[in-house]
């Protein structure tokens, strides 16, 4: 699994102190994402800043021409303003205390190694004490399919519209599938924005930004779709979306994501935000290998076994197949199985409905959620109708 990483900006004219910070970061789990001499141009670096969403910059003061405290006051206003550390290659009293006067967070000296791995594993230990309040809200689970047509899209809706009934809870159904996204069309989504803008405006989020992203499908149920087909929706930093996804677990209390088909940069990289995972395959051999390429891609990855399912979709009533050695030749034990009601569900859609929760899948897809969120069904609740949720 990947290590929370620390986003790093350098601005070090000196070369002793380049050299310096270089050799502390190698033992830190940190990432240089912008490194330069000088600022150069001060809209252009402010910029910059504004699309990295670095945790901490370390800012060498010799090369700096402008008063320091309005540098530093130009940097924090910045959306998600980085930790400023400032850089000396002496230790003059009056530039410590008029960086100190300015506003930097910290300001070091050669040697530099202790000062600075104490002030990076404090930054480090807050970030990660806010990854875990955000995990501690919400849970996420992700749907993807082997190939295109098992049925993952599908499946994520009518998850997540039980699931809300199941729980009582507030869920999200959340579109990561940037190339051809299709929950907005299933489910109606009213928001003309979508999963783009709030990935190009990660440091704007807030609840009143993401209010404007998010459209309703039903009380406690809300949806964020995937951008048009073709969209050039700008810069595809991994850690972009997992800061979408950590933001989304501060406000719901369940996540569900679908991730399209098969495994790629994106989604491999999601792998420490999803709490558990599930692939969707049917009984074809082209979807069984690809499921079997995916089950190994993800251990490879180190996702762990326990968190990934996996559901067999469009099941003949009579399988002609050993379960057993099913999870043998695919590696990972069968969650479901659910059956093939491809014509009720085609004339669900064709209505601009899901499924009736009446229906053989529909009672099917009740109970997938239901289990997945670890309850029992109330009597009442069993077979109840989804038609009132109208896609069109």
């Amino acid at each position: 699994m990947q290590q929370l990483q620390l986003k790093i900006g350098l601005v070090i004219a000196n070369q002793g102190l380049s050299s310096e910070v270089q050799a502390c970061l190698k033992d830190l789990p940190a990432r240089v994402l912008l490194q330069q001499p000088s600022l150069g141009d001060p809209a252009l670096f402010l910029k910059q800043l504004e699309q990295l969403h670095l945790d901490a910059l370390l800012l060498d003061l010799t090369q700096i021409k402008e008063p320091f405290d309005q540098v530093v006051r130009a940097i924090k206003s910045v959306p998600g303003a980085p930790m400023i550390v400032a850089l000396s290659a002496t230790a003059d009293p009056e530039i410590i205390l008029g960086a100190i006067r300015a506003g930097a967070n910290e300001f070091l000296y050669p040697p530099l190694e202790a000062g600075l791995h104490k002030a990076l594993e404090r930054l480090a230990a807050e970030r990660a004490q806010q990854f875990a309040t955000a995990r501690q809200r919400g849970k996420t689970l992700a749907f993807f399919s082997a190939k295109g047509g098992c049925g993952a899209t599908t499946i994520a809706c009518h998850v997540a519209v039980e699931m809300q009934r199941a729980t009582g809870q507030e869920v999200l159904l959340a579109d990561f599938d940037m190339d051809s996204g299709l929950v907005g069309f299933l489910m109606k989504a009213k928001s003309q924005y979508s999963m783009a803008d709030a990935v190009k405006n990660v440091h704007r989020l807030d609840m009143s930004y993401w209010r404007a992203l998010v459209s309703n499908g039903q009380a406690h149920l809300e949806m964020i779709t995937a951008p048009p087909t073709a969209t050039n929706y700008g810069p595809t930093d991994p850690e972009t979306f997992r800061d979408v996804i950590r933001f989304m677990r501060t406000a719901y209390d369940w996540v569900v994501a679908d991730l399209g088909r098969g495994v790629n940069t994106l989604s491999l990289n999601l792998l420490d935000e999803l709490d558990e995972a599930y692939l969707i395959s049917t009984l074809d051999m082209p979807s069984l290998h690809q499921a079997k390429q995916i089950v190994q891609a993800l251990f490879d990855a180190g996702y762990s076994r326990n968190r990934l399912h996996l559901i067999l979709n469009r099941m003949p009533k009579r399988p002609d197949f050993d379960s057993g050695e099913m999870q043998r030749v695919l590696g990972v034990p069968i969650y479901e199985m659910l059956p093939n009601d491809y014509p009720e569900l085609y004339q669900a859609y064709a209505e601009g409905n899901l499924l009736s929760g009446n229906s053989d899948l529909g009672k099917s897809l009740s109970a997938l959620a239901w289990k997945i969120a670890g309850v029992q069904p109330k009597e009442k609740e069993k077979g109840k109708s989804r038609s009132s949720l109208s896609i069109f």
